[in-house]
């Protein structure tokens, strides 16, 4: 079948002055800062294993199937033509088609597979461009990912559902586990009347043998479709967790019930459900009453995931704010050589590559923390600081693109339109903002190596740049101060040392250009609007390491 290009003559105008018609591209070669922070934080074999994803990711077959699972959401499928519950989702072929990219790459599977050796690196780089295809179906694959050190408090459980959950294979089909090559979990933790605040759920877990019956409501439950689902419940021990299979060992369907599928401001490709469990059979997963440690085994992982996708959209935010700047003119001149339009940009790249930076560096951290004990440290905190401040910065950011293209940024043939109302989401699961922060100052009074190790990180860049310095001056300052002072300043705290962080790391590897447009534009005379960057910062050097359209 032939591939015509669109038509530039039409019946009263010509299609002029504009991007040219979109192409395939390859989102692995092009990212400069991407394979910059690989060269550094990671061994050779994740590059090498990420390009073929690059060129998968860029091309417009797959950039074609997240437009067509966002403008076909699934749907709720409760009973089947007889009357028999089905309690299913069915998903566009699209979203199946990517689940397919994922899995069947491994990326769901690979931190474990080459864990200590450079696998959590390889995941966060994979989940950041995969969020460059579509970011809803990435919720089961870092579901998925993230559930595996939970589960290895329960070594029974882990010896029947890892090699399932490991396979380098993609079945979306409703059937017991047996009866599949590869399987995903998803997670089943707030109630309405908690929240965040889980200690406060009531579903109950009544002893069956050598398993539970869960009995009560879950207000969210991420990926509704997965095999199985790590949830909370009280036992006459207190709050435990449980793996909740979608079939029972005798091949039943379990009672799990779902209520309605959520209708969510974006985040439209993947499935969220309200569900019921009516009496539903669970396997007790970690020791009894101890369910909050044994699951924030898997939100440490999840959160890492969501402070990374924030910067993949970004980053595909930013690459189509870029090309359309270089391909349109305006007042005589493209706007790519316009002074603001060059200012906003550069501003926008800086956030990104900043973003990159935080992220591959806490990857590191997790990889290496089984043996390093600074590691273990930084590993405790570096996903909280890059957790609430990528996903601070994401709206704006959005916003910011989408007006660079004008009007037909703000319509559905823009990537930006889904792209601006995903980016609140991954700022709200796995802990809204001020959790976050008060989870910060948790680490920091419980933790105090951990903060000690992030000095000891940022200290290696003192004296290279004097608005750092300052910056670490306000920080220690604040940090020395009454204990009661914390909590109102726990928000400004975070942000600034997720900053601080990022400036380190870019004063130590990045451009100069780069380092100092960081430093001065977000800890010096900063701004909350981007754009607004020093009048005598070389912008060139910033831009030129963008893609070329």
């Amino acid at each position: 079948m032939r591939d015509f290009a669109p038509r530039e003559i039409l019946a009263s105008h010509r299609v002029e002055n504009q991007p040219p018609a979109d192409d395939d591209r390859d989102a692995f070669a092009d990212d400069l800062p991407l394979r910059e922070a690989l060269s550094h934080e990671a061994p050779g074999w994740v590059a090498e294993r990420l390009a073929p994803l690059g060129q998968a990711v860029g091309s417009r077959e797959v950039q074609a199937w997240g437009e067509e699972a966002n403008r076909h959401p699934p749907e709720l499928r409760l009973f089947d033509r007889y009357g028999r519950r089905l309690d299913e989702v069915r998903y566009h072929p699209a979203y199946h088609r990517l689940m397919e990219l994922a899995c069947r790459g491994g990326w769901h599977a690979v931190a474990w597979r080459e864990e200590g050796r450079g696998g959590h690196q390889a995941h966060v780089a994979a989940l950041y461009l995969l969020t460059q295809a579509e970011p809803g179906f990435c919720c089961p694959l870092t579901m998925t990912h993230a559930a595996l050190p939970a589960l290895r408090h329960a070594p029974e459980v882990l010896a029947a559902w890892q090699p399932k959950l490991l396979a380098h294979d993609y079945d979306g089909r409703a059937l017991p586990l047996a009866d599949k090559a590869a399987a995903t979990l998803g997670m089943a933790m707030t109630e309405k009347q908690g929240g965040s605040d889980v200690r406060a759920n009531t579903t109950r877990a009544e002893r069956d043998g050598d398993g539970y019956r869960l009995t009560g409501h879950k207000w969210f439950c991420s990926a509704p479709m997965s095999d199985g689902f790590l949830t909370l419940a009280q036992n006459d021990a207190g709050l435990g967790c449980f793996l909740v299979p979608r079939f029972t060992p005798d091949g039943a369907r379990n009672a799990i019930e779902l209520q309605r599928l959520k209708e969510k401001c974006g985040n439209r490709a993947n499935a969220s459900a309200e569900i019921e469990y009516r009496g539903a059979w669970a396997l007790p997963v970690g020791e009894s009453g101890r369910g909050i440690a044994t699951i924030l085994e898997m939100v440490q992982q999840t959160r890492l995931d969501a402070a990374v996708a924030p910067v993949g959209m970004m980053r595909q935010a930013l690459v189509c704010a870029w090309r359309h700047a270089c391909g349109r003119h305006a007042f005589g001149k493209r706007l790519a050589e316009q002074p603001l339009m060059r200012a906003v940009i550069a501003d926008l790249a800086l956030e990104v590559e900043a973003g990159v930076a935080l992220s591959l560096r806490a990857a590191r951290a997790f990889d290496a923390a089984a043996g390093n004990a600074e590691e273990a440290a930084l590993a405790r905190l570096l996903p909280t600081l890059a957790k609430y401040w990528h996903n601070r910065r994401g709206p704006g950011f959005m916003a910011e693109a989408m007006e660079c293209l004008g009007g037909i940024g703000y319509v559905e043939e823009s990537p930006l339109a889904r792209l601006y109302r995903e980016a609140p989401v991954n700022s709200i699961w796995e802990g809204s903002g001020n959790v976050i922060c008060l989870d910060l100052l948790r680490v920091v009074r419980r933790h105090p190596e951990s903060l000690e190790a992030l000095f000891a990180l940022l200290a290696k860049a003192k004296g290279h740049q004097g608005d750092y310095d300052r910056a670490l001056e306000e920080i220690h300052r604040l940090l020395a101060g009454p204990a009661e002072a914390l909590e109102p300043r726990a928000r400004w705290l975070t942000q600034r040392l997720a900053q601080a962080t990022q400036a380190a790391l870019l004063l130590d590897r990045a451009p100069a250009a780069v380092a100092e447009g960081f430093c001065r534009s977000r800890l010096g005379e900063a701004s909350p609007a981007y754009g607004c960057l020093p009048a005598d910062l070389a912008l060139t050097p910033i831009l030129d390491r963008l893609p070329c359209p």
